[in-house]
């Protein structure tokens, strides 16, 4: 790997010490974007080679900008430029909107990921494992994605499970393969902006069911589907994006019964389920033969692998594949093996229970410093209730100004009730001490303006 070392012709002759004259360089060069977190430094001896100075002097210098966060190292992996010290963004804001899984507790999911991939790379042709891939999954991928989903699913047959590029790619296909144009998309009140926006593009037309701290009201949704004869009914049943409610157990079988008996597609997505110590059954295990599941790994081990399953009614994978194959041709070969070798030798899990255990952490946090938000002690993120739209948009540009991105129900709505408030997501910083500061910060926002502590419905 050819490492960036133009940065140290930034070095100068100011008459200072050179070791701080390294590190302003540094500090330069990050904030120029030449240098990028993530990105290697030259090792110590070439950097001396390069100045013409000595070892120590180097040593010093990169000492000090591991001590004001600039880089980060350890001995056998070299130095590293570092992430800004505060989770700050470009614009200086801490991102409480990216709903991302925390770095998972106790393990270094870098490291994993390198090893992991040098290992398939030793083992495998780079040549046939960069090349088009013509199928959503090979059949030892598509069993390790129905043993993962098997928590919530039961038995899945392997060849019902497609690997799609990630949750996005999964939908979009399901959705146009269902639709017809001006057909009704059945939707919780508030939900996944993704969804709102393929519909939009597909044009759908959003019903909105009315819902409760259980799910959807089954008369309503009974009553919809008998009016609308929808192309599906959507829903995120598991730690809702963005109220928190899980469906419970009974509600999960009257929805299931209600499309039965109408006809009628579900879409599954459950991209939180595995979060819980124990899913409770998936809708496609109720109803599989009217259920369309979609299950990504981005909300559970990394959004970088971009991996998600698929999971068909009996009889529609082929139909489905060809849906999938007009939105995205293939997933990533390297990211979908790297995800099946973790699901084989246990790495999976064990990041899983890392980030599980990171949550609740990140989900304590958030109780002590916001009470009245709501939500899962292994929910990814909150739902602070607001007491209308107008409380909500003046929390996002309070927040704003104070140095915190927030976002608020009208990302989420797709139409009438749902309440308002804001999503709180617990895992975009790095490191804990900086989400309980923006989570003390936004407490005092909200201390001189309470929310409003009615249920979400």
């Amino acid at each position: 790997m050819s490492l960036n070392v133009g940065w140290l012709d930034r070095v100068g002759a100011s008459g200072g010490p050179i070791y701080l004259a390294i590190v302003e360089a540094l500090a330069q060069a990050i904030r120029s974007g030449d240098l990028q977190p993530g990105d290697r430094l030259p090792p110590q001896r070439q950097v001396a080679a390069r100045l013409g100075v000595d070892l120590t002097t180097v040593t010093r210098a990169y000492s000090t900008a591991r001590q004001r966060g600039l880089a980060d190292g350890t001995v056998g992996r070299g130095t590293f430029v570092r992430a800004p010290a505060e989770d700050a963004d470009e614009a200086g804001l801490v991102d409480l909107t990216m709903n991302l899984p925390p770095p998972p507790h106790g393990l270094a999911l870098g490291r994993l990921l390198a090893a992991t991939s040098a290992d398939i790379l030793a083992h495998a042709d780079p040549a046939i494992l960069m090349g088009y891939h013509p199928g959503f999954g090979a059949a030892g991928q598509r069993a390790a994605g129905a043993h993962w989903l098997s928590p919530a699913l039961g038995e899945v047959e392997p060849d019902r499970v497609l690997v799609a590029p990630g949750a996005q790619a999964a939908l979009a296909a399901v959705l146009s393969m269902l639709r017809r144009r001006g057909d009704a998309l059945v939707v919780e009140p508030l939900t996944y902006p993704g969804a709102i926006g393929l519909a939009h593009h597909l044009g759908l037309r959003l019903v909105p069911c009315p819902t409760d701290d259980a799910g959807f009201v089954p008369d309503a949704l009974a009553e919809i589907c008998a009016r609308e004869r929808p192309a599906a009914i959507y829903l995120v049943p598991t730690l809702q994006n963005p109220t928190t409610t899980t469906t419970t157990p009974a509600r999960r079988r009257e929805i299931a019964r209600i499309a039965t008996a109408e006809e009628a597609w579900i879409v599954e997505d459950d991209p939180y389920a595995r979060l819980l110590e124990t899913p409770l059954p998936a809708l496609a295990a109720l109803a599989p033969e009217r259920t369309f599941h979609v299950a990504t790994l981005a909300k559970t081990l990394s959004p970088g692998l971009r991996v998600a399953y698929l999971v068909c009614p009996p009889g529609w994978a082929d139909r489905t594949t060809d849906a999938l194959r007009a939105v995205a041709l293939m997933p990533a070969p390297l990211m979908v093996a790297v995800a099946t070798r973790w699901m084989q030798d246990g790495t999976a899990e064990a990041v899983l229970a890392g980030v599980r255990a990171e949550a609740i952490a990140r989900r304590e946090i958030a109780s002590r410093r916001l009470p009245g938000a709501v939500g899962a002690p292994q929910s990814l993120h909150v739902w602070l209730p607001l007491a209308d739209e107008a409380a909500s948009e003046r929390l996002r540009a309070e927040g704003q100004a104070r140095g915190l991105a927030l976002v608020t129900s009208e990302a989420f709505r797709a139409g009438p009730g749902g309440g308002a408030g804001a999503r709180l997501s617990l895992g975009g910083p790095a490191r804990r001490a900086s989400l309980e500061r923006a989570l003390g910060a936004l407490a005092a926002l909200v201390a001189e303006a309470p929310p409003s502590r009615s249920a979400v419905v």
